[in-house]
């Protein structure tokens, strides 16, 4: 399993202040020195933390530090104001892989993943030319269930991600029947030949069940990583997650 860490809420916390304090490349360096396995942002048409000069900027150190990139959002997302697009982004930065999200301008924070619907034809399209536009990038779709394992298939995905909030939302509550149904996700992509992703809300008290599981090629973390680095400061919360992941 790979660990890449979401570096949006360093992003957020910069933009409070109209800064470049704290300096996301400085944070963006220290995971590469811990030994995490690739960066991801998120950037959303609002600039509400990551920016469009963020992802290129830390695309390109990425690559300068041999780790992999991955840009997240929401493949329909047209250039706005000082946002580029993420398509147009992802042109310029050429990823190494990318994580497509449902999400719309006014969520807080992606809830949801894909699902058929009326989008179809233009997501399917849409995949089809990022990839034409891209060299061997991964794609990957946000799923939250086995119709969206069959879904990220049809739409000639290579990955699926799997949205671990309602996972992480019954381990809170001390309910692990919830492993069975992340299983059969992981079972059913395996079986359409996708590799497995996972995120959202996965922290240190329940990422040591998905390790135990098996088979899941990389998980994001970003907010939980900075709120625990109040408790126990940056490095060591890095380190801490790196020790469930590879131990």
């Amino acid at each position: 399993m790979k660990l890449s860490v979401n570096l949006n809420k360093i992003a957020l916390l910069r933009n409070a202040r109209g800064e470049n304090y704290p300096d996301l490349k400085y944070f963006a360096n220290k995971t590469i020195d811990l030994g995490v396995d690739g960066l991801t942002l998120h950037p959303r048409p609002d600039h509400r933390h990551a920016t469009s000069n963020d992802v290129i900027d830390l695309s390109n150190l990425a690559r300068e530090r041999g780790v992999e990139f991955n840009i997240e959002g929401n493949p329909f997302s047209k250039p706005n104001n000082e946002f580029m697009g993420f398509s147009e982004l992802v042109k310029i930065i050429m990823p190494n892989q990318i994580t497509l999200v449902p999400d719309t301008i006014n969520q807080i924070t992606s809830d949801h993943g894909w699902m058929p619907g009326s989008h179809d034809e233009n997501l399917k399209d849409t995949i089809e030319l990022l990839k034409e536009s891209t060299d061997n990038v991964k794609i990957s779709l946000f799923i939250d269930n086995i119709i969206g394992v069959e879904y990220a298939a049809e739409m000639n995905a290579d990955l699926v991600e799997i949205h671990t909030g309602k996972f992480s939302n019954a381990i809170d509550n001390g309910d692990t029947s919830i492993l069975t149904e992340v299983q059969e996700m992981i079972d059913c992509a395996l079986n359409k030949n996708l590799l497995i992703n996972a995120g959202h809300d996965l922290n240190l008290n329940n990422l040591h069940y998905l390790v135990k599981m098996g088979n899941i090629n990389e998980v994001s973390i970003g907010h939980a990583i900075i709120i625990d680095s109040l408790h126990y400061g940056f490095e060591e919360t890095i380190l801490k997650y790196l020790n469930i992941i590879r131990n």
